[in-house]
């Protein structure tokens, strides 16, 4: 190694808004490589389900057009994981559309790598048989009809299909479903950096600022890793990383916090040493990687059943001096009600209230003695095998959903219903299906790679 590799990472996902200024100081210190990750598992199943993106396509170009031009200008590469939100090949074909788009925008003609990882269900059934897949808590082992059931199935990358593209000239990579690490570690680990110190740094910087002392105090880190270890310093002038608040992050979405497995391995930093190395920057020594038995993670998401939805909002004081019972009574009133108007034809339909401003996110019971909140929104939600009947339920529930009383010899109260029509289709319910890792013998054998070279078209 000839000095610190350092890699600008602008932001914790694409779309999310990078920072002209703070990407043209970290080209100024000497970057080597743009890369960031562009989506995760954390907005549920239907991103992968639908091949669709959370975020709008603006700001994706937005963030594109920065990152591209200083990329461009600066002659380094730009790297981009799980693109469109969940890595699947649609997802991963709406971002390479954009980035076309904007390279002609532009005027450049880059050499654009597109790394796809969605899987043949055949060949994960086959796999399977052969006892290479195996369930990550809280699933089960693995059968046919989950995987059949799927809409998609992507796996997880790691490190090698990026460093084999830029080996191949890549001047954009551009990635299905990657671990957020991988997509950062990449570069550094192409050029001769140590394993445990790449790994650390990616952990530490794959979501942006998050790890600086101010995580609002603007987008993107820098880091720079060396053969003994690494640097990381906020891109905003006016931010600075310290011990804690680089240590804190990979308590982030990690249940341990010295140990993260990755693709063939995991990273160890139980003796990590974090020092200010400067006002704004903290060096970080100690990490090692513990080569493993190479596996990548398996997702795969599915439509299921159908389900309405409507909304009221209640200030009614008794309702709100007893809600637990309000809810109880409520729900077995409404259960009845559908059994009595619709009956069989039903089928094995669900029905939840969550009570907004009480115990909807836990759905725990406040301790005893829990003062009455000021109102409860409640959400009404039916569940059933089609849509058509979501909505039925919906509709037969509707009187007693805006008028139930809990004092029955009071006047008939109405709620506060937010919209009209009250009952609002809401489609199918995603959900993943596949949480399990494969083994493979090459981190390259899940992996398709495909070309557009703008470059071609240049010389035509």
């Amino acid at each position: 190694m000839d000095g610190p590799i350092r890699i600008l990472v602008p932001t914790g996902s694409l779309g999310a808004g990078a920072s002209e200024k703070e990407v043209a100081y970290g080209i100024a210190q000497g970057a080597r490589a743009i890369a960031t990750d562009a989506g995760s598992t954390d907005s549920g199943a239907a991103y992968l389900a639908l091949g669709i993106s959370k975020n709008n396509r603006g700001s994706v170009k937005r963030d594109l057009t920065i990152l591209m031009q200083a990329g461009a200008e600066a002659k380094i590469p730009l790297i981009i994981g799980t693109c469109g939100q969940a890595g699947g090949d649609r997802n991963l074909d709406w971002t390479a559309e954009i980035v076309v788009e904007v390279a002609r925008e532009l005027g450049i003609r880059p050499k654009i790598a597109l790394l796809y990882s969605e899987q043949d269900k055949a060949d994960l059934k086959a796999r399977n048989a052969a006892g290479k897949i195996s369930p990550l808590a809280p699933l089960g082992p693995l059968d046919d009809a989950d995987i059949d059931a799927c809409e998609h199935i992507v796996a997880a990358m790691g490190p090698e299909p990026y460093m084999a593209a830029l080996q191949a000239g890549a001047d954009i990579v551009l990635g299905g479903r990657t671990t957020d690490t991988a997509v950062l570690a990449c570069f550094a680990l192409l050029h001769g950096a140590p394993a445990g110190p790449a790994w650390h740094a990616a952990k530490i910087a794959e979501c942006g600022a998050q790890c600086t002392a101010v995580r609002n105090g603007g987008a993107g880190v820098l880091i720079g890793i060396g053969p003994d270890g690494f640097e990381v310093e906020p891109l905003a002038a006016d931010n600075w990383c310290d011990p804690e608040s680089v240590s804190a992050h990979m308590l982030y979405e990690n249940s341990d916090p010295f140990r993260l497995t990755e693709p063939g391995g995991v990273l160890d930093v139980t003796q990590a040493v974090y020092t200010q190395a400067s006002p704004r920057a903290v060096k970080v020594t100690g990490s090692i990687w513990e080569p493993q038995p190479y596996t990548m993670k398996l997702e795969g998401a599915a439509a299921s059943r159908f389900q309405t939805v409507m909304l009221i909002g209640i200030q009614d004081p008794d309702v709100l001096a007893d809600i637990d019972a309000f809810h109880d009574r409520l729900l077995a009133a409404l259960h009845q009600r559908v059994h009595k108007t619709i009956g069989a034809a039903a089928g094995d339909f669900h029905i939840s209230l969550r009570l907004y401003g009480w115990n909807a996110v836990s759905g725990d019971k406040p301790p005893e003695g829990t003062p009455p909140p000021r109102e409860v929104g409640v959400l009404f939600v039916a569940t059933a095998d089609t849509q058509e009947m979501a909505s039925q339920i919906a509709k037969a529930c509707n009187p007693y959903f805006f008028h139930f009383p809990l004092v029955m010899d009071k006047e008939l109260p109405s709620y506060g219903f937010a919209f009209t029509p009250a009952d609002i289709d809401r489609g199918p319910v995603f959900e993943f299906k596949l949480n399990h890792v494969v083994q493979v013998d090459d981190p390259m054998e899940l992996v398709r790679t495909a070309w557009i070279d703008l470059r071609d078209e240049e010389a035509a």
